[in-house]
Parts: C-alpha cells; structure tokens; sequence
C-alpha cells in the first residue's frame, strides 16, 4: 500500500492505491481518492493526516518527537572502529592467542581486553597509553569499562615480560625473548599452511626516542633518525614476508646499528619460525662490506640496493656497456606498472650486479636536477654563499677560492644515474626477478612508513624495559589489523584511503535517547566508504533505530 499521484488535465490528485496480482500481472488498486493535491497542501490537511497516522508507527513518531524536541538524550557514543576491528581481531586469531597464553595467569581484570584498547587507540589516534585511558570513554567497546591507566601498564608489562631462561633459545645478544614473541610465533602458525613460505623477507626499521628518561637498558643514545641526538632511544624493526604481510618485531638499544642488527635477526627468524632457506631483500641503507662478508659466509641469499654515488665499483657498473632487457614497457595506462629495463653486469666473475632504469623516473630526475641548476645559477649572482649548506645545491658548486660557482663536470656525472638504482645479488633468479622483488621492497617500505605512523607514541611515558616492549608491540598489532582489512578491500578490487576509512568508522555514532520514559538507540548514517567496509569485513550495520 502506497500513495500516489494521478493528473487530470492541469489538476493532480493524491490516491491511496494497493498493488495485487491479476493473472500473472501486478494490478494497481485504487483503495481511496485523498483529492487535488493543491487544496489538501494550502489548506494543511495533508500535514494533519501524516501526523496522525505518524501515531501508529513507533519509528516515526521517535523521529517527529526527536524533531520536536520531544526526547532526551542519554549519552552517544562511537562504534564503528569496534565494530569492524573487533570482527578481524578474531579473525587473525589475536585475540584466541592472547587467551591461550594467558591461561594460567591469574590477573583481576582482562589483559586481553586492555591489550585490544590499546591497539584500536593506536589505528585511530596514536599517542600514549595515558591518552588511551581517556579516549576510550567516547567509544562502544565491549569488555573495556572497568579498565584503568593501571591495568593497561600492567598489560603492557605482560607483553614485555622476559621468558624463563629455557625458553631464551633464539635471544639475540641485544634483546631477550619475550612474551610478544611467543605471540607473533602462534600468530605466524595460524596462517601457515603446507604452501606458505618463509623463504623471502623484507627488514627495515626506524627510531623512537623517549622524552621522558627512558628504558632501563633499552634507552640509548645513538644515530638519530629523528636529528634528537641529546636524548635516548630505541631502535625498532619489522620483518614482513613476500606478500607484506608483519611476520615479528623487534626493539633493540638506540645504539644498535642496522647493519649489526641484520644477521642477529635473520637467525632468529630461522629459530623461531622453523625456516631453512631465506633470501634478505633490504634496501642499501642497510648494506656494508662487513654485512655481505657475513651474510656469504653464512650461505645466504639476498637482494641488496647499492650506494651508487659511494661506491666505486658501482659507478663503474652503471658506466657499463650493454644491452637493456625490457621487462615493462612504457604506457599511457596509469594502472600498468611503471616502466622498467634491466642490464646485468659481473664484476671479475665474483660480484653480481642488475642495473635497472626507469625512464619515467629519469625524465622526472633530469627536470628536477635542471631545477635546481637554474636556482643554483640565479642565487650565486647575488651573491648568496649560504647555499653551500644546503645538500641539494652542494653537490653541484666547485670553489675556486672565494667565488663558488656550477661545476658543469658534477652535473654532467650526476646525469649519468637518472632513473636508475643498482643491485647486488648472490641468487640464481633472472635479473628481471631480481628487479621485481627489490621493487616489492618499496611496497614494504610504503607498508613500514604507515606503521611509523602507528608508531607515533611519544610520548613515551614507561621507564621499565618490559612496559616499552608491550607499548611498542601494540603497534605492530595494529598494523596486523590494517593489513588484514587492506587485504580484504583489495579482495573486492575496493581501492579506499586508509585516510577515508579511519575518518568515516569514526564518524559512525550511536545515541541513545529517552521519548514518554521508553528508551531508543539511533544510529547516524553510514558515509563515505563505510558501508564498503563493513561489507568487506562481512559485518551488518545496526539499525537505525532499536530499542534500549
């Protein structure tokens, strides 16, 4: 039954009509004649008639009161992030393990509950655990209400927590095995399968300094990523497999190198995940000649970016003669890869190299140098000597006593590696392979730029070792999570903002209010790429409107 109009020459009408079904055909009935539509609107009949049969339906008459003024509000209260991360905190098994582990300890209260807060403050506003305590009190969170600043310490301590002595087989000489590692072990078990492989890894890490005093014996000064060289830090790293997904974390001392860092790693990694054979694929920050010395004489693979500009032997493999394979072409299709060649070069029949060039790139590199040239040019007529200071003009001035000027021969060499990036490698794989997987690297690396974003925790408040470990870790859960609900949206070819995403869950509100001493619970509407999410996490909205 329904409401429709029905024009007569220059007169409309209103008419109740009801649909049946005559013969095999939907017939339209007409039940009753309400009148010319522009008589029942002057004379405010057609309000009159809504009103009162707005008395019959409890959902409008909620609404018209709501409008009215007619209810109160109790409390309102966002549920979106709960909702969808809570779905893939099961479905990673987070939660089951946590729960496992935590059998037989006798806590009066639920770490595991105050381990999901923390990690759900970390996605949506990263900051300290101080600040979770406070932001929780704006979200529906099932099994969180009772939980102070205490108990999410005393979370975080757990999860930090050293391992008996028989249980530190695989410790690296920096850092001990921890209950986050029994974690990430079970959480890696979970999804391994009889084809799943550990065989290719991607490493990188990143500094966090404190601002209070520090770890006891984590905190230390060292080479500052964050320029902060005055005060003490921690070095964090992530290994993730093939397909970016987080594998472990580790923290380390702030004066730990990442070369020193990368073959304590490695094997732990054969420790604690039962691999046999693995390929490194790390990016040239990370590479020495003491690192590759070790990682050949310990029968490894990798894939490893080389310093050009640094590197002797480097320069002269991308001066190089030889012909370019052509593993993508150039294309107009923004979704096709970009362009790549590739050129492999030997050095004395010991050393392998893959030279690789992408020609987009080397447009954009040559217009950015000539840039810079021209700016370079246009300052040193007046005269400005500060320009020296900055790296960028730097490379590009030769001095000849008082006066600076271009060197044409510096620009002319830097020409020379336009576009292109230059690998070292020890594996049989075609040079096309070799390129493709390092390419994967820069994936990661995008994965690991928005985990530091996760990893913006400072301030950082905990002065005990173990405290810092489980604060930290509760990031790399986060991105667990992220992953987990990127992967599902590209699943569906759902191309969304991680932005978007966090920003729309956010706004999902639910308020309750109180109309004639009956209690309801409106829920706002669902925008942007929410509905999308939902979907892909395969969970329903709530109504829009239910009783309390």
């Amino acid at each position: 039954m329904f409401v429709r109009t029905q024009t007569n020459g220059s007169r409309t009408y209103l008419l109740i009509v009801d649909n049946q079904w005559v013969d095999g055909k939907v017939k339209q009935r007409v039940l009753f004649r309400l009148g010319r539509l522009d008589q029942l609107l002057a004379e405010g009949r057609l309000d009159a008639l809504v009103q009162s049969l707005g008395r019959f339906s409890e959902k409008l008459a909620i609404l018209g009161a709501q409008a009215r003024g007619g209810s109160v509000a109790a409390r309102s209260s966002r549920i979106g992030p709960a909702l969808i991360f809570q779905r893939l905190w099961q479905a990673c098994s987070v939660g089951d393990v946590l729960q496992r582990l935590l059998r037989h300890r006798r806590f009066e209260f639920s770490v595991e509950r105050a381990v999901f807060l923390t990690v759900l403050h970390r996605l949506f506003a990263p900051g300290s655990d101080r600040a979770a305590e406070k932001w929780k009190d704006d979200y529906t969170i099932p099994g969180v209400a009772g939980l102070g600043l205490h108990h999410l310490y005393r979370a975080m301590a757990w999860l930090g927590e050293e391992l008996a002595q028989d249980q530190q087989r695989g410790a690296t000489p920096f850092a001990p095995r921890t209950v986050k590692d029994l974690i990430e072990e079970e959480l890696f078990a979970q999804r391994r399968d009889l084809f799943s492989q550990l065989d290719l890894v991607f490493f990188d890490t990143t500094s966090i300094y404190f601002e209070g005093e520090g770890g006891e014996t984590i905190g230390r000064r060292g080479r500052s990523k964050d320029h902060r060289p005055d005060l003490k830090q921690m070095v964090v790293g992530v290994v993730l497999d093939q397909d970016g997904s987080p594998v472990c974390s580790e923290m380390w001392p702030g004066n730990t190198t990442d070369v020193k860092s990368l073959t304590p790693i490695v094997e732990r990694l054969k420790t604690r995940f039962g691999i046999g054979t693995v390929c490194i694929v790390a990016d040239r920050g990370m590479i020495s000649a003491e690192t590759v010395a070790e990682v050949e004489k310990r029968q490894w693979s990798y894939i490893l970016g080389v310093r050009m500009r640094s590197s002797t032997e480097a320069k002269a493999v991308v001066g190089r003669a030889g012909r370019y394979a052509e593993v993508y072409p150039k294309s107009d299709d923004p979704d096709d890869p970009s362009p790549l060649k590739v050129k492999e070069v030997w050095v004395e029949q010991q050393r392998r190299y893959v030279v690789c060039v992408n020609e987009d790139q080397a447009v954009k590199d040559r217009y950015d140098r000539e840039a810079v040239v021209a700016a370079l040019h246009q300052a040193l007529r007046q005269g400005d000597k500060s320009l020296v200071g900055n790296k960028g003009y730097r490379k590009y001035l030769s001095s000849g006593g008082q006066a600076f000027a271009v060197d044409e021969d510096k620009v002319r060499t830097e020409a020379r590696y336009d576009g292109k990036w230059v690998l070292t490698t020890n594996t049989d794989l075609p040079a096309r392979e070799v390129a493709l997987k390092y390419k994967q690297l820069w994936m990661v690396e995008a994965v690991f730029r928005s985990m530091k974003s996760l990893l913006d925790t400072r301030p950082i408040f905990h002065k005990c070792d173990e405290t810092i470990r489980g604060h930290v870790f509760c990031s790399f859960l986060a991105l667990v999570l992220r992953k987990e609900l990127e992967d599902r949206l590209a699943s569906k070819e759902w191309k969304l903002e991680w932005s978007d995403v966090i920003r729309d869950l956010d706004n999902l509100l639910e308020m309750e209010v109180s109309i004639t001493g009956k209690g309801y619970v409106f829920r706002s509407e669902a925008k942007g790429t929410t509905s999308k999410v939902f979907q892909a996490c395969g969970v329903a909205l709530p109504p829009t409107l239910r009783p309390c």
